[in-house]
This record gives structure tokens, C-alpha cells and sequence, in this order.
């Protein structure tokens, strides 16, 4: 977390708002940031702290973006979306995710994080307790302290591949308690829960009737074995679940900021009422291309980036797994590996003292020119984030560096 005590005047920080002060900046971009930083130096930077796919928007989509220029779609659209797009998304949900949700169900938002902040904001009142299980995306425990909310983490461990388990959502649920995340694939995890497994949550939440399912499934398209599964899917839940969703991982597309949810209605009247005040309808081009990416899918794109990341996973993971002191288990979706490092706290390697993840990662980044996320930025210290979205040779290459720097310590 920056603090910002230590860079800005007293004066300026006196002018600032609670809500900036008190939010964290996001450690994934901080250290991405640093990466193009030393990059620009002229340092031989490997950059393992992004999570984005490292190909290209597939052509056929990039060409229905210049189709929507051509035929002059430059204008602002419906707050809630074109309605091509919010039927694609419809269709989709039904077609991959046996969800049921009506176009006045749907709301089309500037990428996925926008279509949580909407959620969260048209939810929580202040301090009111929302669930996040840990390791979790950077953004929720943020974005859930803006609306003036509570976060309450719930932790887990590499030993049970960091799922949160229906046991502890039931002990830690109090009168406060008014909505849980679920992320499945996860980042920074890559777990992913299964059919039997979201239904045990579901029968827990079942009970607690004004207690909402954010369930995050951004990365459902990079999975690697069996089916991905949908807590909206039961029926028995399905007026109290928030899916969002996006075509950002599974297309390529993270520049596009297209992200979308399926909701009860009057939850997506909400986010309209607020999306209308601060940013109104999505990109238009961007929308285009995704009616294109949702509907009418032309190559092998999604397939040869799912088998690349297949082949990427399982390189990683055992490489990681030879290194003394590094916990690895293996991840079943997204593109992450996430190591508990903790063996290494306490050592040194001359004047560089290893306390924490952060010291660590600072040590992979000036001493191996490797870049991580320190697990605190996930609610988890004892872990590091290397996301293998980039190339084998890279991989390879990063991976033989870590190695060589842990040696030292």
C-alpha cells in the first residue's frame, strides 16, 4: 500500500478524502508499473505480475470493431447496453452456463471490475459485512471499503487449494453479513470449485435470505479439467446470485473494458441508475466487437490460448515444485501459480533481509530482474503471485532466475 503521509504535503493529504487516503492503490499494477519502469532503464525485465492474456484480440472480433466504425456506431448507447449485445450475453449464459437471465436481467459495463464496483455500490450500506475468502483478487476488499462497507476475510490454505469451505461461511455469517464473493477460476489461485462444492455453499446461504452471491467467473473460459460450474444454477439461490462475467481473459480482450452481470432485476436497475451517473453506456466499438466474440466465434483462438496455457501451467508448476522451500500445488484454471514462500522469511542474501512476501518480491525484482505480486496485495502474506501469461521461452528463462536467486538466500 502506498502511504501517503510519506509523499504528499500535509496540506494536500488534509484536502483529500477519507476514501482516497484509506483505500489501497492495486499492488498487481503497482508492480506492472515498475516493470515497464526499469524496462524503459534499459533493464532486461521478465514480468510475471500481469494478469492478462499475451495474445492479440482475435482478428474476426477486431473486425467487427471496424465494421461498427464503418457503419458509424459512434454515438453514445443505452446506459444498460446495445441490445444485440445484452441477447448475446443472454444466449451465452444459457448456452455455457444454464442460467436463465432475461434482457432485463443484464447490464453491460466498462470491463468486469466496473461491473463489481456497480454491484457493491448498489448493495452495501456502511458497514455493512461482506464475505471475501482469501487468497482473493485485489480489487473486492477495496472496492467494498469505498462503499463504506466492512470486508471480512475468511482465510484458506494451499493445502486445500485455497477453497473457502461451507463450514466456515456459516460461522462467520452475523445480522451484518449481506453478501459473499465467490471466484471460481480464482486469481490469484487459479482454483476452481466444483458443481458439489458451490452446492454445499449454496445450501449454507440458502438459510440467510438477504445475504447476495457475487460470483466472479471471469476466468471460466481457462479452465483445464471438467466443466465449469455456476452457483447461479440452482434454483433454490438463483433470486439472490450476481454473476459477472466478461470478455476480457476469454477473448483476449482486456483493452476492449467490456464486463458484464446477470442479475435479479432490480439489482441491474440499481447499477444502471448508477452507471448512469458516472460513466452512462460502455464503448460502443468495443460492444460491437464484443457481439462478435459472444455469438460468432470464427477460429481456434480460444482453443490454441487454452492449450498454450495448459502447456504453460504444467511447465511452471514443476519447475516451481524442484525449488527448495517453495509450496506449490496445482491450479486448475486461470493463468496463475500462486507459491507459499514463507520458508524463506527470515533469511538474507548480503544486506537484503527476507521478511515478508513484499521483501521478497522486491528481491526477485532486483536481484533475478523478475516480477511478482507479493500475496499481501490477496489477503494472503505468505504467498507470492507469477502469472505464466507470456511466452515459454520467457517462462523458462524467468523461472531459471528465481531459481538461481532463491540459491542465494
Amino acid at each position: 500500500m502506498v502511504n501517503l503521509d510519506t509523499i504528499l504535503p500535509k496540506r494536500t493529504l488534509d484536502a483529500l478524502s477519507d476514501r482516497a487516503v484509506s483505500i489501497a492503490e492495486s499492488q498487481t499494477l503497482v508492480m506492472a508499473q515498475t516493470s515497464r519502469d526499469l524496462q524503459e532503464q534499459g533493464i532486461d525485465i521478465i514480468n510475471l505480475s500481469i494478469g492478462e492474456p499475451d495474445f492479440d484480440t482475435p482478428k474476426y472480433i477486431k473486425e467487427a470493431a471496424k465494421k461498427a466504425i464503418d457503419d458509424n456506431f459512434t454515438h453514445y448507447s443505452p446506459v444498460k447496453g446495445f441490445k444485440d449485445l445484452i441477447q448475446a450475453i443472454s444466449d451465452k449464459f444459457k448456452r455455457e452456463n444454464n442460467l436463465d437471465y432475461g434482457l432485463d436481467e443484464i447490464i453491460v459495463s466498462n470491463g468486469a471490475k466496473h461491473s463489481i464496483a456497480n454491484v457493491i455500490l448498489s448493495l452495501i450500506n456502511y458497514n455493512d459485512e461482506v464475505l471475501i475468502p482469501a487468497p482473493y483478487w485485489v480489487s473486492y476488499h477495496e472496492i467494498v471499503k469505498i462503499a463504506e462497507g466492512k470486508p471480512v476475510v475468511l482465510p484458506t490454505s494451499i493445502d486445500n487449494d485455497f477453497k473457502v469451505t461451507p463450514e466456515q461461511i456459516q460461522n462467520a455469517i452475523t445480522n451484518r453479513t449481506k453478501a459473499i464473493f465467490i471466484n471460481s477460476p480464482s486469481n490469484p489461485t487459479g482454483s476452481v470449485y466444483t458443481r458439489e462444492e458451490l452446492k454445499a455453499i449454496a445450501d449454507v446461504l440458502y438459510e440467510f435470505e438477504d445475504i447476495y452471491i457475487i460470483s466472479d467467473e471471469i476466468y471460466e473460459h481457462i479452465l483445464f479439467e471438467g466443466k465449469h460450474a455456476s452457483i447461479g444454477q440452482f434454483d433454490f439461490i438463483k433470486d439472490r446470485v450476481i454473476t459477472v462475467n466478461g470478455v476480457s481473459k476469454g477473448y483476449a480482450m482486456t483493452g476492449w473494458r467490456i464486463g458484464y452481470i446477470g442479475a435479479p432485476k432490480f439489482v441491474v436497475d440499481a447499477c444502471s441508475k448508477i452507471q448512469g451517473q458516472y460513466t452512462s453506456g460502455p464503448c460502443t466499438i468495443a460492444q460491437k466487437a464484443s457481439v462478435a466474440a459472444l455469438c460468432c466465434e470464427q477460429d481456434d483462438s480460444k482453443k490454441i490460448m487454452h492449450d498454450a496455457f495448459l502447456k504453460r501451467r504444467n511447465l511452471v508448476v514443476e519447475r516451481l515444485a524442484k525449488m527448495p522451500g517453495l509450496k506449490v500445488n496445482m491450479p486448475n484454471g486461470a493463468f496463475y501459480v500462486f507459491p507459499e514462500v514463507s520458508s524463506y522469511f527470515g533469511k538474507k542474501y548480503n544486506d537484503e533481509y527476507i521478511f515478508t512476501a513484499q521483501d521478497l518480491a522486491m528481491y526477485l525484482l532486483h536481484e533475478a530482474n523478475v516480477a511478482v505480486v507479493p500475496g499481501d496485495a490477496f489477503g494472503s502474506p505468505n504467498n507470492i503471485r507469477l502469472s505464466y501469461a507470456t511466452s515459454e521461452e520467457n517462462l523458462n528463462k524467468a523461472l531459471d532466475r528465481i531459481e538461481n536467486a532463491l540459491a542465494k538466500l
